[in-house]
């Protein structure tokens, strides 16, 4: 009996390691995805992403607020395999010329982005060259967002490259969107720094101010870049990320629902719901 009971004990424990071994064989290793925490599209983006990407996938995903520049550095030293959020070829030109040797760009998840000031629709000023005759009526100020952001850096350059006699307010992106509120309520002319996707397009009636000197750039693109690692850790997400991308007015719905109060997952969940055709033929 003994030694049926040393049998019995040691076929159990033989089985346990086998099952715990096999286990480790098939587990699969977290994704960090980097994204800029007050930027809405980056948060809708890489929700989204990071939903599909471990319910379809089986992937575990971390996602990981950073700033733009720590963003870059973290993808390409490898703390991060992927971002969803970066914005060429201006915007984050500068990081890309840093980073380019040491990252692999997979192409675009959104197509015809920009940066500029922006204005409610209504307001009696078309182009940047009209801003100084207006000063008086906007207050000669511009409310921005953070110091460091490209847009911020390119108003900078906008402001004297047409001269100017305009204060430019850092904030943040949603002391900015807060303001912007506050002057649609009273119907007060602002200028906002802004960019697009973003989800006051769809909420408030805006335009971008015309930029015939190009200070801004034309149109850009919002790119999914991720360490060249990426292509052996994980090809299947590798497969995804070459083909997620948004159509026009996709991403608006996520951001808006982010925006009135849902959570960024709840919002990204919602989505891939009701688009199921679209999220197959990311993930075939």
């Amino acid at each position: 009996m003994k030694a049926m009971r040393r049998l019995f004990v040691l076929g159990a424990m033989s089985a346990a390691l086998a099952a715990s071994f096999g286990a480790g064989a098939d587990t699969k290793p977290t994704i960090k995805i980097g994204y800029v925490e007050g930027w809405d599209d980056s948060v809708a983006t890489s929700n989204v992403a990071a939903r599909i990407i471990e319910k379809r996938l089986g992937y575990q995903v971390q996602l990981v607020p950073v700033a733009a520049g720590v963003m870059w550095q973290g993808v390409a030293r490898g703390d991060l395999d992927a971002t969803l959020s970066a914005w060429l070829p201006v915007t984050h030109g500068a990081y890309w010329n840093n980073f380019k040797s040491k990252v692999v760009n997979l192409g675009p998840n959104f197509n015809d982005a920009k940066i500029g000031l922006i204005v409610p629709e209504n307001a009696d000023v078309s182009s940047l060259s009209d801003l100084e005759a207006k000063k008086a009526e906007f207050d000669s100020r511009i409310v921005g967002i953070d110091a460091g952001a490209g847009v911020m850096q390119k108003t900078s350059e906008a402001i004297k490259a047409y001269n100017l006699d305009y204060r430019l307010m850092p904030s943040s992106g949603s002391a900015m969107t807060a303001e912007l509120a506050r002057s649609e309520a009273a119907n007060k002319p602002i200028i906002v720094t802004g960019w697009k996707p973003h989800w006051m397009f769809a909420k408030y009636k805006l335009k971008f101010l015309d930029d015939p000197k190009k200070v801004f750039g034309e149109a850009e693109h919002v790119d999914n870049v991720i360490n060249p690692e990426l292509e052996t850790k994980a090809p299947p997400v590798v497969a995804f990320l070459k083909k997620f991308q948004w159509k026009p007015g996709e991403i608006d719905s996520v951001m808006l629902a982010t925006q009135n109060g849902e959570k960024p997952t709840a919002a990204a969940d919602a989505w891939i719901s009701a688009h199921g055709d679209r999220v197959d033929s990311w993930v075939k």
